[in-house]
């Protein structure tokens, strides 16, 4: 059995808004919209691999509030554990593999076009609708 790669998502809360990130690499995923976050680094914990990689994409400071339960498969060997987080301090901005953010109500998530291992794990947070 191959080695799963795990990858961490953020349920990037502000004013009960969820943040969105557009892809702009690789080809293959240009243009759908995910959860930022990135890969966990051997011996990482998940919550400090997720602040980790959102001040590296973002340029913002936040804090794991609770993992959503389940984990969300991506693909090609690769696994999501997404965690609910409050921002903390500055203003996301796409600084890497992004080309655009955008703040989404609790009406708006389904007007981007997800990419398809984000979907099952935006279904799980609107299930349990606690936002930060």
């Amino acid at each position: 059995m191959t080695e799963r790669i795990v990858v961490v998502g953020a349920a990037l809360y502000d004013g009960g808004r969820l943040l969105a990130a557009r892809r702009s690499a690789p080809a293959e995923l240009a243009g759908r919209w995910e959860l930022p976050g990135g890969k966990v680094e051997p011996g990482e914990r998940g919550e400090d691999a997720l602040v980790r990689e959102l001040r590296e994409e973002l340029g913002v400071e936040a804090e794991p509030l609770a993992r959503v339960p389940g984990e969300f498969d991506l693909g090609r060997g690769y696994v999501m554990r997404v965690w609910r987080a409050k921002l903390l301090a500055g203003e996301p901005l796409p600084l890497e593999d992004h080309d655009e953010l955008r703040w989404l109500g609790p009406d708006e998530l389904w007007t981007v076009d997800w990419l398809p291992g984000d979907v099952p794990a935006i279904h799980a947070l609107t299930a349990t609708q606690v936002t930060g």
